[in-house]
């Protein structure tokens, strides 16, 4: 059986682009990247090229997130200023950059979306789903300094666990992470 984006030889075929694509890049691939000869593909995961040899296999992208705390235990959140997600709320998070550790980009990403130094105190939990692009690593942190908006984070707020804002978040791994570390402290 060949997969709707292969011809019965296993060759690319023509695809739609679809914007809830697993795999964009291989959407109506129909040519190999190094000499151009129809490769075989094994959509979404990769693409194989008996004329040259070439591989390329294709893996969720890894997300680094911090929630910083304050003193007091309330935790920052931004309101997002970019899709997706935009106008929502979150933790700050963005992709682990080559040559990068997981924890290296979740300190870099609280500095760059809301200026502030986070000290990681753990690993809270690693987040993904079947049908999305990502792996999302959350660490618990403490914030050092008090957050400034940035483009990134038109709006940021200290939230009481009890004043979350449920409702509004923006992914379904920000409400499930702020549910762990909630849940993991009731259970103490």
């Amino acid at each position: 059986m060949t997969h709707p984006h292969e011809h019965e030889h296993g060759h690319a075929a023509a695809a739609h682009t679809d914007g809830d694509s697993l795999n964009p890049a291989l959407e109506g691939l129909r040519f190999c990247p190094r000499c151009g000869a129809a490769p075989h593909i094994d959509f979404p995961r990769s693409l194989r090229c008996d004329n040259c040899g070439y591989a390329a296999f294709y893996n969720p992208k890894p997300v680094a997130g911090a929630i910083p705390r304050t003193a007091d235990g309330r935790v920052w959140l931004l309101r997002r200023g970019f899709d997706p997600g935009a106008g929502l709320w979150t933790f700050p998070g963005g992709f682990v950059d080559l040559g990068e550790s997981v924890d290296k980009a979740a300190v870099r990403e609280a500095r760059e979306e809301l200026e502030i130094d986070v000290e990681l105190t753990g690993l809270l939990g690693v987040y993904s789903r079947p049908q999305d692009r990502v792996v999302l690593v959350v660490f618990e942190a403490i914030a050092h300094g008090e957050p400034r908006t940035t483009d990134e984070a038109p709006e940021v707020r200290a939230f009481a666990p009890a004043d979350l804002p449920w409702d509004e978040l923006a992914f379904w791994s920000t409400e499930q992470a702020l549910r762990d570390l909630f849940d993991s402290e009731l259970e103490i």
